[in-house]
């Protein structure tokens, strides 16, 4: 029997769905994350690419669109443990290029940006909130890294009884073999996983 025969076998992997308003929810696709020279690599690139003509898709139907950022005070004042594991994230202050979503994605106006401390988009944020505010009741998750801040989201989501789908081209992670088994993962147990372009047949 294999790893997956015993998921089915245990009734992993239902499908959640979306909901009836669903949000574009974009991770940390910064440019210190796109940089191997900085905290990237992988696919994390790939997935950038990828995700250019869903966030077109999105926008051109009215999709509400959301960014995170990881952002540290320039004085390192609010750095915590993560910062000890993985020092070089102190590096992403607000002004810093490094923290900055890419070119290929960045932000237009009205749309909203969460900045963050930690792995989840949720935890000590105004995500939550500002999802109840807004009456979006689902996610459209696409970002990285697949085993870090987009797994974290998932959980949280699920945690807060948000349905969610990760986007499978559209994630990616500085390691190919973390990713991979964090994709399975998640799609066993937080959030549904599609492609792009089954993501854009149901916007």
């Amino acid at each position: 029997m294999t790893n997956t025969d015993i998921y089915a076998r245990q009734s992993f992997g239902q499908s959640t769905g979306l909901g009836n308003r669903p949000a574009l929810l974009v991770i940390d696709f910064v440019n210190g994350f796109n940089d191997p020279e900085i905290l990237g690599g992988g696919n994390i690139d790939a997935a950038v690419k990828a995700t250019v003509p869903l966030l077109a898709h999105a926008r051109a139907r009215g999709v509400p669109v959301i960014f995170t950022r990881i952002v540290y005070a320039e004085d390192g004042s609010d750095a915590g443990l993560w910062c000890e594991k993985v020092p070089r994230l102190r590096e992403l202050t607000e002004t810093a290029a490094a923290s900055q979503v890419v070119g290929e994605l960045a932000p237009q106006g009205g749309e909203l940006i969460i900045r963050k401390t930690q792995a989840s988009a949720f935890f000590d944020t105004t995500l939550a909130a500002q999802l109840a505010y807004r009456g979006i009741d689902s996610l459209v998750m696409v970002g990285c890294t697949t085993s870090g801040c987009v797994r974290a989201s998932a959980i949280d989501a699920m945690s807060n009884n948000i349905r969610s789908v990760v986007v499978s081209d559209c994630v990616g992670d500085r390691a190919l073999e973390p990713h991979a088994a964090n994709l399975f993962d998640i799609g066993q147990k937080y959030a549904d996983l599609m492609s792009a372009e089954q993501v854009m047949s149901i916007l």
